[in-house]
């Protein structure tokens, strides 16, 4: 892989629009800012017309990017419910959790995202796309890049505020800010509906490759190399999130789909759910029957970029602020990613062994969550008995092991507290298989495939997981080992082909058998946490009782005949669907994505034919009661922070 030595400089990119004022943006000054180009390009009306100018535009794009990173995780998790408050919790923080905030907190600001969409428009609007390398387009990955990120932050808007102020030509003077601020408004439908079409035309396109850049040193002595591959927005996955986002099930589906398969066809990079093992806690009394430790690769690999094909895309953040754009998230959550305080002498003289205490933040200011804890630790681990045959599955009250590497308990000054470890690296991870997964997931649920989602959850989807996945049931206690209708296995031979002939080879793996190179497999999500146990006929972790476990949950639990109805019907597609939220919160909690993953899904149950009206709402008021909310979560105005 190509690797730059030099540092990238730029002196900047255009204007961003700010209600009724205009701010000049990424105007660096760092010499070794890891986002940063060598171009002597002006700040005003910069050249597009150079072969080179495309990669000075697409870094710079991400700088700003970086510049919102925080905010993004801080406004999607605090407001969710997996995060709570301590003592040490700053005000802001603290408004963002009890939902009482106003336009003078420091998270609330628009003008990060417009920074972004300004350059995006800058770039759309003035590269030259006719410029030719031989045959090959030389800006057709970069041009895609713009119109996807700007795409994935006008979203991120429109989650976060509602309906907001909309354009597509660059601001470039005070007169047309004024006008955009006061211009056209859309929510995020109209987004969607104004940007998807451009998008559509490069789907299938990969992202652009500038090999590895070398970010430096922590102050602790690690080492920090950014893939710029990993650094990019895919198309098609932003198109799948804009179409979820909008109730468009079967276009989202597609378009997740498409960038699965092109991962094979175009990259050789397998995209399943890779199969992970944990080394469980000492605290933990395990069975005499366990087999102990079992251990296939440390989940740490999906949080520190060791396991390239779980994580997509992430956005890296410097090493300190001589390096680039630094990050507060860390340290908010237990970890001082820039200490100055680490004696690496010994380290670096390969005499010592380093003691990570000096990075404990005692005084960090977000902390799990109780409902966060409770329903990772009411989890089952499911594993086969030492000695047992293959129809042998047992379940111990362990909780889910993605807790367990998730959280570290750690102990500063005679106090003992969980450090939240994702963030560890100083990276901030997008997209990574594991959520694209239950994106999809989610997808194919309300396209009204409920058996099609919970394969993914439970077995993968794959030939050999699926192949002999037949359901029949005679009453409410029975649990089946199928539970796959012909229907669902057309729809995944056709529609959304996992199982067809062309692609099942990508997919299929043995039940019970390891990850290989040469066949990859496609796991269950649910087995990363929970076992590989979990999948085939005899765990107990089956469609039909998981199913009435989360309808007695919701209170939709009706008395009546187990038949297709009760399993595939609108109740089905209810429960599943907080199924895989409570997978959600189980595989990405603390990423960012959580307040967006809930005020989705209550617009998906909103809209359905069932459970009444504003369903949806009341279903989101009660996700997050334990909060006190100071504003009445029922009602979707409330959802959004006050434009600012």
């Amino acid at each position: 892989m190509k690797t730059f030595n030099h540092t990238f400089r730029f002196k900047g990119l255009g204007l961003a629009l700010l209600p009724f004022y205009l701010c000049s943006l990424l105007v660096f000054s760092s010499c070794q800012d890891l986002m940063e180009t060598e171009s002597n390009r002006q700040v005003f009306n910069p050249a597009l017309d150079q072969k080179t100018d495309s990669i000075f535009y697409t870094l710079g794009i991400l700088k700003g990017v970086q510049q919102a990173i925080d905010q993004y995780v801080l406004v999607g998790e605090m407001r969710g419910d997996l995060t709570a408050t301590n003592h040490y919790t700053e005000t802001d923080l603290r408004e963002l959790y009890n939902f009482s905030y106003d336009t003078s907190n420091k998270y609330d600001s628009a003008y990060v995202w417009y920074r972004v969409i300004n350059n995006c428009n800058y770039y759309v609007a003035h590269r030259d796309t006719t410029l030719m390398t031989g045959s090959r387009p030389v800006a057709r990955m970069e041009y895609a890049q713009a119109l996807s990120i700007r795409a994935w932050a006008y979203m991120q808007l429109a989650k976060i505020y509602g309906t907001v102020p909309f354009f597509t030509n660059p601001i470039t003077s005070i007169s047309e800010a004024e006008e955009a601020s006061a211009g056209v408004k859309k929510d995020l439908r109209g987004i969607v509906d104004a940007l998807a079409p451009e998008l559509e035309k490069f789907s299938g396109i990969g992202v652009p490759n500038y090999g590895t850049i070398d970010a430096g040193k922590t102050n602790a002595g690690e080492q920090k190399d950014v893939v710029t591959k990993q650094t990019m927005f895919p198309v098609d996955l932003v198109l799948g999130d804009m179409y979820l986002e909008t109730n468009q099930y079967e276009k989202a589906a597609k378009s997740y789909w498409n960038y699965i398969r092109d991962q094979h066809l175009t990259t050789g990079n397998y995209m399943v759910v890779a199969a992970r093992g944990y080394t469980y806690p000492n605290n933990q009394k395990f069975p005499s029957d366990m087999t102990y430790p079992k251990m296939y690769s440390t989940w740490s690999g999906a949080f520190r970029l060791t396991q390239s094909k779980d994580v997509i895309t992430y956005v890296p953040m410097g090493v300190n602020s001589l390096r680039g754009t630094t990050t507060n998230l860390p340290k908010l959550f237990g970890w001082d990613y820039y200490t100055t305080e680490v004696d690496t002498t010994s380290i670096f003289q390969g005499t010592g062994v380093y003691n990570p205490t000096s990075q404990y933040v005692l005084e960090r200011q977000i902390d799990p969550s109780s409902a966060y804890m409770n329903l990772s630790n009411k989890q089952d681990y499911y594993y086969q008995p030492e000695g047992s045959n293959s129809q042998t599955v047992s379940a111990v009250p362990l909780g889910d092991m993605r807790r367990q590497y998730t959280l570290l308990s750690v102990t500063k000054t005679d106090s003992t507290f969980f450090l939240m470890q994702k963030y560890k690296s100083g990276n901030i991870n997008i997209y990574r298989a594991g959520v694209v997964y239950l994106r999809l997931a989610e997808a194919l649920n309300r396209m009204g495939y409920p058996d099609a989602a919970f394969a993914i959850l439970k077995d993968g989807i794959g030939y050999g997981q699926l192949q002999s996945a037949t359901y029949t049931v005679d009453s409410l206690t029975h649990v089946a080992s199928g539970y796959l209708r012909d229907t669902t296995r057309t729809m995944l031979t056709t529609t959304i082909p996992f199982l067809s002939n062309e692609y099942n080879y990508y997919f299929s793996r043995i039940p019970g058998s390891a990850q290989t190179t040469s066949s990859p497999g496609n796991f269950g999500i649910h087995s990363r946490g929970c076992g590989e146990a979990v999948e085939g006929q005899y765990s107990s972790y089956q469609y039909a009782l998981m199913i009435m476990k989360k309808r007695a949950e919701l209170g939709n639990l009706e008395s009546g005949a187990v038949d297709s109805t009760f399993l595939y019907g609108p109740a089905a597609i209810d429960a599943v669907e907080d199924l895989i939220c409570d997978e959600y919160a189980l595989e990405s909690a603390f990423e960012g994505n959580r307040f967006g993953d809930l005020t989705r899904i209550a617009r998906h149950k909103n809209a359905a034919d069932f459970g009444g009206a504003n369903y949806g709402g009341m279903w989101l008021a009660r996700k997050l009661a334990f909060k006190n909310p100071v504003i009445d979560l029922t009602q979707e105005r409330n959802w959004f922070l006050p434009f600012n």
